[in-house]
């Protein structure tokens, strides 16, 4: 087995490097088998709004960006939101890979510039938005999540979500 170079300081203050310890080609596998759709936070999240009697559409095409979870009688959209792809601030789950981080740099950055256009179309367009991070649904208790999205949804607010 070979293992990837660390390159220690890749991405600046507070970041976590990470040493690949597969192949390539076994990486190249693991990589391919990430979807972005119905991924188990999302599952997850759907169960549990679906138990409190939230009823929504999944990934509507004709909204910007395809929102993981539309609520159209709140005019309300939730995006699940993974950590490592969307790099959640300070999150010990938004980790840079140690293999070719210009690459990986210029992925997440872009990532993150489509979150934030898709988002902005979304408010212009009236639409209220939420952003659910990966972290917070892994959290042993889902229903304390639920509840404030609950509140949320019911609100006028126009936005929840943690940075």
């Amino acid at each position: 087995m070979r293992y990837g170079k660390y390159i220690p300081g890749s991405r600046g203050k507070g970041s976590h490097n990470v040493v690949d310890v597969v192949d390539k080609q076994t990486r190249s596998r693991m990589m391919s088998g990430i979807r972005g759709k119905n991924t188990k936070p999302e599952l997850r999240l759907r169960r549990a709004l679906h138990a409190e009697g939230f009823r929504f559409i999944l990934h509507d095409r004709r909204l910007p960006g395809r929102p993981d979870i539309v609520l159209p009688r709140w005019k309300a959209v939730i995006e699940v939101h993974g950590c490592f792809w969307h790099r959640h601030d300070a999150c010990r789950y938004a980790t840079t890979p140690a293999t070719r981080p210009e690459f990986w740099a210029d992925k997440f950055a872009a990532n993150v510039a489509r979150d934030q256009a898709n988002l902005a179309r979304l408010q212009d367009a009236g639409w209220r938005t939420a952003v659910v991070w990966e972290c917070q649904i892994r959290g042993k208790n889902i229903d304390e999540l639920v509840n404030e999205l609950g509140n949320w949804i019911r609100s006028d607010s126009l936005e929840f979500g943690v940075k």
